[in-house]
């Protein structure tokens, strides 16, 4: 057996790797011992063994939308809702802080970015872009690496009932070039545990030491294996438990030091455990994906599916199967998470507002991809995807409910977005049809004809889609071309960008540990709410004395003291101002030594860090710790915030009132400028819904009422009716904010109070009356996806002056249209009332106003522009057929000329002009008049020349009356 191992070490290498390609008929049983377990019951077996065995906490999974951390695209780890205990940033006030012992199934997302299988779905039998990762955790050390693996063996073989030969492991062999040696303690555990010295392996970093970034917590992992093979023949090992060892930190220099904390971070994903359990050769296999592939099977015209991959898989027919399958699963997942398929606009000048998502595209390509294996491959009808929803509502909605809540509107987003597609697909198709036709023998795809159909170009084809249909032609692409228009795309999107806010000074994970073992409290922020109304209605902002704790270099190094322009990092026992969170921009402000009023101490921002709220502060003289400092927040700037956070509340519940109680926050941020909110929506706001919410708050500002706040037990607030709350971790006790109505009545279920007014979890800085506010007016909104609005609003003296701008430019259009519907016989006149509107329709895009009004102008003045234009048309044609007539005279002098020009719509054009013998008892001007009267329409000009206009169908009849009007005269 040893002799075996060492042959196939190469080959043992590559496949325990996290996601190795099972080969083989899919349909093959690996034993026929027990009949399957269902895929509940072994997810329930999970979480009931680590929660009554061994005193686990079951926590829910997380949303697959990251929650503050802006190096994913999505969760696509078990442990990524646990970085903050990771990295030591936790609010020590808040549930997690209080985790030890935790269990989960977590809902993962591995689709783009660092960590993608989106490339390998569809060719092998098991990779997945959604995967649920079973996982268990000891956090501080209450348990480590013998208790750890015990546990995992136990599950594996006393529950699951693997067999233990069957199971292989592998630890960290060590790295030399790290001066880390290899981890035999594991391996010492493994001994003791029974396992074989044959069946364990080592290997070095690549395979068996973790890392969670380029920096950050990282350690040793030890891996649990199955061997497919059975012991016959050489060992066929595919990886069923990762458990991981944080006891470093990787430095920002590379380097490696000891964590001031160790834990364990486990994960086993459930489908690859299913497909063993289940004696299944492929993950697709099991009764997480049968129930999926028989839809597909019953709703589209393809062959069964047999399992097949590669040369073996003729049309490709079991490749579509497993895409379509995995895609939508991911897309249902997604979407139930509030992250829908599409594409947020381009950044211009709100930029930073109006910011680029790239998980909506990488969903917008899943959806897409799927489209097109399922319609071309298999042979879907339109709105196939949207019907494979409930079976996946059917499969996962038990684990996870919020699928069953939104089921319906994933069905809806899906089926909306298949529709376009499959139009843009057709359209391509043709395209690259013409396209290929035209090449020479030789020829490359053009790289510009690729880039207009792609997602970055008109018509929004995936790239990899494009190519596929090249290759299907067997048609080359112009590679070089493509990177080069990627490249200046690039750079066009980094030149219109916001430029990217400098993140300032943060405690690092050493920083925080040190804190933590001096046994440094957390910082006392409870001053910031120390404010109140004075009898004038004007906000009075009580000072803060601290204590200075510690100070640090930019650098993050901890120092006694700071000279005369340094740059530090500040923490005191305690603060007054607001530190960046929950949407609400830092407080700044300054700070002066007690006793030394006349220097000041500039703090540009509070960043809070596990609890502990750091001052960016630039130094102009020495300062030490144990100075005494006074702190003093910007008011102006604290004011201005608390404007627009009490402002967002009452936007949110005008929202709810517009679009209905379910009507769900996706999000928001605020300054003292402007305020952001991203709504849940079905379809775009209308201009009549969007004055509506802006009117149910210009109400609550009217009516001045007070804004209650209070800290209240989290367990109080699980069952309020109505209580608005966000993806958040929020602090127990949690602060209450209500409008109106005071927070003991507002939590009592009874009352039914939060559900009549806005009653929210909220840790910001608010008013203590709505009044003022002064105003709320929205002057943004915009789609980032089907499914999502972004909402821009002002507030106080800029709502009004925006309200004021929208007045002014609704009368200007209205002015422009009198001047246009009176008409004018001048062409000049009228090419200037053509500009104006011009001029008009850009202010009403770009102006800062009412967005309910401006939607209503922006239709009118297009239509206004195009009467504009028609009119200007008409005009310059009728000039042109006066030099006509003009010519016709001056060829012939004693003749009079009459010509009409049809034009469409059946509108007809007059111009004529009187030989000067023929006047005055024949004049241009009553020919033209007696001409366009008989087609309905007006003329004017002089005794010499005139035109005129009208519309008929039957230019022989005014031109008889022309002819019979001209011979009575003469």
């Amino acid at each position: 057996m040893a002799v075996s191992v060492a042959a196939a070490a190469g080959r043992l290498r590559r496949a325990i790797r996290r996601t190795p390609q099972w080969r083989g008929p899919s349909r093959r049983a690996l034993s026929s011992e027990a009949p399957p377990t269902q895929a509940a019951a072994v997810r329930d077996a999970f979480l009931s063994f680590f929660r009554d065995r061994h005193g686990h906490r079951l926590v829910p999974s997380a949303s697959v939308r990251p929650r503050g951390d802006p190096s994913l695209l999505f969760v696509n780890a078990g442990m990524n809702q646990f970085k903050p205990i990771f990295l030591g940033t936790v609010d020590p006030r808040s549930e997690m802080a209080g985790f030890r012992r935790v269990a989960n199934s977590q809902k993962c997302v591995r689709a783009g970015g660092r960590h993608s299988d989106l490339e390998d779905v569809g060719r092998d039998l098991s990779h997945h872009t959604f995967f649920e990762m079973l996982g268990n955790w000891a956090f501080r050390g209450v348990y480590f690496k013998e208790e750890a693996c015990s546990m995992a063996w136990e599950l594996l073989t006393q529950v699951y009932g693997i067999p233990e030969d069957r199971l292989w492991v592998s630890y960290f062999g060590g790295d030399p070039k790290a001066g880390l040696g290899p981890d035999l303690e594991s391996r010492d555990i493994w001994l003791k545990l029974g396992v074989p010295a044959s069946r364990m392996l080592s290997f070095g970093p690549q395979e068996n030491f973790w890392e969670m970034g380029d920096t950050g917590p990282c350690g040793p992992c030890t891996e649990i294996h199955y061997d497919l093979a059975g012991g016959v023949g050489a060992p066929q090992l595919v990886e069923l438990w990762n458990l991981v060892f944080m006891q470093h930190n990787r430095e920002k220099d590379g380097s490696l030091q000891p964590l001031p904390q160790r834990h364990v971070d486990t994960g086993m994903g459930l489908e690859r455990l299913l497909a063993v359990l289940q004696g299944r050769r492929s993950t697709y296999d099991t009764d997480l994906f049968s129930p999926l592939l028989n839809a597909i099977h019953q709703g589209c015209g393809a062959p069964p599916y047999s399992g097949r991959v590669g040369a073996a898989d003729e049309g490709h027919t079991d490749t579509a199967y497993r895409v379509v399958a995995d895609h939508i699963r991911t897309l249902s997942i997604c979407i139930a998470d509030g992250v829908s398929p599409g594409m947020s606009g381009a950044p211009g000048c709100w930029g930073l507002i109006w910011a680029l998502n790239p998980s909506r595209l990488v969903l917008r390509r899943l959806l897409r991809r799927a489209v097109r294996f399922s319609t071309e491959l298999l042979r879907a009808p339109p709105g196939f995807l949207g019907s494979l929803v409930p079976v996946v509502v059917e499969t996962l909605g038990g684990a996870y409910p919020e699928l069953q809540r939104n089921s319906a509107q994933i069905a809806s987003l899906v089926s909306e977005d298949e529709a376009a597609f499959l139009a843009s697909l057709q359209q391509g198709r043709r395209i690259i049809e013409r396209t290929v036709r035209r090449l020479g023998p030789s020829d490359v795809f053009p790289a510009e004809v690729a880039w207009s159909l792609s997602l970055s170009g008109n018509l929004g084809l995936p790239l990899d889609l494009v190519k596929l249909m090249l290759e299907e032609k067997g048609v080359q692409l112009d590679s070089a071309g493509l990177e080069r228009l990627a490249q200046e795309e690039a750079q066009h999107r980094a030149q219109q960008a916001e430029p990217v806010q400098e993140q300032g000074l943060r405690l690092d994970i050493h920083a925080l540990g040190a804190l933590q073992r001096q046994g440094v409290p957390p910082t006392d922020d409870s001053p910031k709410y120390n404010y109140s109304l004075r009898p004038s209605g004007g906000y009075e902002f009580g000072t803060c004395e601290a204590q200075v704790l510690q100070l640090y270099t930019e650098d993050g190094t901890a120092v006694a003291s700071v000279g005369e322009g340094q740059r530090c990092g500040l923490l005191l026992d305690k603060t007054n101002f607001y530190a960046e969170q929950g949407g609400q921009a830092s407080d700044r402000g300054y700070l002066v030594r007690v006793g030394l009023q006349d220097v000041l101490f500039p703090v540009a921002r509070a960043q809070v860090c596990g609890g502990f709220i750091l001052h960016e502060v630039a130094a102009p003289e020495c300062l030490k710790v144990g100075d005494q400092v006074q702190l003093h927040v910007d008011e102006a700037w604290r004011l201005s915030c608390m404007e627009k956070h009490t402002a967002v509340h009452l936007l949110n519940w005008a929202l709810r009132q517009a679009l209905g109680p379910g009507t769900e926050q996706r999000g928001s941020h605020l300054n003292p400028e402007w305020l952001r909110f991203d709504v849940a929506t079905q379809a775009p706001l209308t201009p009549e819904q969007l004055r509506a919410v802006e009117g149910t708050v210009q109400k609550a500002v009217g009516q001045d009422e007070a804004v209650y706040m209070e800290e209240v037990a989290l367990a109080r607030t699980a069952h309020v009716p109505g209580l608005r709350s966000l993806d958040e971790v929020y602090p127990d006790p949690v602060r209450v904010v209500s409008v109106g109505v005071p927070v003991a009545q507002a939590l009592n279920p009874a009352s039914q109070a939060a559900l009549q007014t806005s009653v929210e979890l909220c840790c910001g800085t608010h008013l203590l009356r709505t009044g003022a506010i002064g105003d709320l007016v929205i002057i943004g909104e915009r789609q980032l996806a089907k499914g999502t609005t972004r909402l821009l609003a002002i507030t106080g003296e800029q709502a009004q002056q925006a309200r004021e701008v929208g007045e002014s430019l609704a009368q200007e259009v209205e002015a422009a249209a009198a001047r246009l519907s009176q008409g004018s016989r001048d062409v000049v006149e009228a090419q200037r009332l053509s500009k104006e509107m011009g001029r008009l329709i850009d202010a009403v895009d770009t102006a800062v106003m009412p967005q309910w009004q401006r939607r209503e102008l922006q239709p009118t003045l297009k239509a206004l522009r195009r009467r504009a234009n028609t009119a200007v048309r008409k005009l310059e044609m009728g000039q042109v057929l006066v030099k006509v007539v003009r010519q016709l005279c001056k060829q012939v002098p004693s003749t009079s000329v009459l010509l009409l020009s049809p034009q469409p719509l059946g509108q007809v054009l007059c111009a004529c002009q009187v030989a000067q013998s023929a006047t005055p008892a024949f004049t241009a001007e009553a020919w033209a008049l007696a001409v366009c009267s008989h087609m309905g329409g007006k003329a004017w000009g002089s005794r010499v020349v005139a035109q005129g206009t009208g519309s008929t169908a039957d230019l022989d009849a005014a031109l008889s009356t022309a002819r019979a009007y001209a011979l009575n005269k003469l």
